[in-house]
This record gives structure tokens, sequence and C-alpha cells, in this order.
């Protein structure tokens, strides 16, 4: 459970852990969306917006720069390393 595993991300070991299991989460939706697509107009099977490296990566860096102004980022700043899952996970489904 992706949801989980941000909420417990707080070293450098779990944020690994999280990116590992985002990949993962990634790669079964590729394999789901192979054998039976979503519709081009909505989210694959398990909620992926961004079906690129780019972008994910672009999404996310747009969540984090429009989400910096938010306190409560601000609040999850202090641990910097859920501050990053939380963006890189964000590229899954901002748009």
């Amino acid at each position: 459970d992706l949801d989980a595993l941000l909420d417990q991300v707080n070293d450098e070991a779990s944020f690994i852990a999280f990116v590992d299991a985002l990949a993962a989460d990634f790669e079964e939706e590729q394999e789901i969306e192979r054998t039976t697509p979503s519709s081009p107009y909505s989210s694959g099977a398990l909620g992926w917006q961004n079906g690129t490296v780019d972008a994910m990566l672009g999404a996310a860096a747009a969540w984090g720069n429009s989400s910096s102004m938010n306190p409560a980022n601000k609040i999850a700043a202090q641990n910097p390393w859920r501050r990053c899952a939380h963006i890189l996970f964000a590229g899954k489904f901002y748009e």
C-alpha cells in the first residue's frame, strides 16, 4: 500500500523502499494496461495519470512547486525524506 509506505518514510532506507514500491506500482499498472487498456480519457488501472518518466517527473515538480506554499507541507518539510516521497508520489496523479 503506497499510502501506508508514504506515511512511514522517515529516513533514506524508508525513502528507497517507497521509491521501489512506487516503481513496482507503475510496473504493475503497465502490465494491466497491456492486457486491458483503460480509457485514454481517464487514469490507468492503478491511478497513474502520467505514463512516462518525463511526464511523471514533470508532474512531480509541478506539484512540488504548487504545494510548497501549503502550510501543511511546510510542516512536512521538517522530514525532508517524506517531503521528497510526497513529491514523487504526486507524479503519479498530478496533471
